[in-house]
């Protein structure tokens, strides 16, 4: 049998590349992913918060706006949830007060920038991030979070359809197992957007500098 790159190749995974004006869209790096023992622990997680804050550091330098995502349920028994929190009731624990439901320190929003709260898994879903993103001339979206198999993906997917360019960045993204996160990164390559390096993205940052 093929592997799936042979099968793939000069069918999907064409490259669309960066537009002329990024944003970064860190998204829902929430302690409950990171805090040892907690039942949304993910290793894959810890290692991509802490190759984020560069990236973040890159994107402040250049004038790249960052947006962050949490998950926030505000009604009684998680209600705004939906379907999602009865397939998933893990979830549960994203509610005010909840110490899993805090941004992790070392990517913490800085003052000023955006936060958007969201009830499910993409970014898009429910909340003003497309309008905002189009007000503000954004053609290029640029993904850092987690799960990878959950809200980056899903995410991915949205930002495509909004007819954003869409990058996620392989180094600064991670999932609680490594299959469901490679997989969903071969996906994500193939058909919604382009996997770049951590390294790739900062460097196409830079020409921002120049921008007033």
């Amino acid at each position: 049998m093929q592997s799936a790159e042979a099968n793939y190749q000069g069918v999907w995974g064409n490259r669309i590349g960066f537009g002329q004006k990024p944003a970064l869209l860190v998204i829902d790096f929430l302690k409950a992913y990171t805090i040892e023992g907690a039942p949304l622990y993910a290793p894959g997680v810890v290692e991509a918060v802490a190759r984020t804050p560069d990236l973040i550091a890159a994107a402040r330098t250049a004038g790249v706006p960052v947006i962050h995502t949490r998950i926030l349920y505000l009604a009684e028994n998680c209600a705004d949830g939906g379907m999602w929190v009865k397939k998933s009731p893990v979830m549960k624990a994203m509610v005010e007060g909840n110490v899993l439901a805090e941004f992790c320190d070392e990517v913490h929003p800085a003052a000023g920038e955006l936060v958007i709260i969201k009830q499910y898994a993409s970014a898009f879903f429910g909340t003003s991030l497309a309008s905002h993103l189009h007000a503000q001339g954004i053609d290029t979206v640029v993904l850092a979070g987690c799960s990878t198999s959950g809200c980056i993906r899903a995410s991915a997917v949205d930002a495509v359809q909004y007819g954003f360019r869409t990058i996620v960045v392989r180094d600064c993204v991670g999932d609680r197992h490594p299959d469901p996160h490679n997989a969903n990164l071969f996906d994500i390559d193939s058909k919604y957007g382009d996997v770049v390096s951590r390294e790739e993205a900062i460097a196409a940052f830079a020409p921002e500098k120049a921008c007033p």
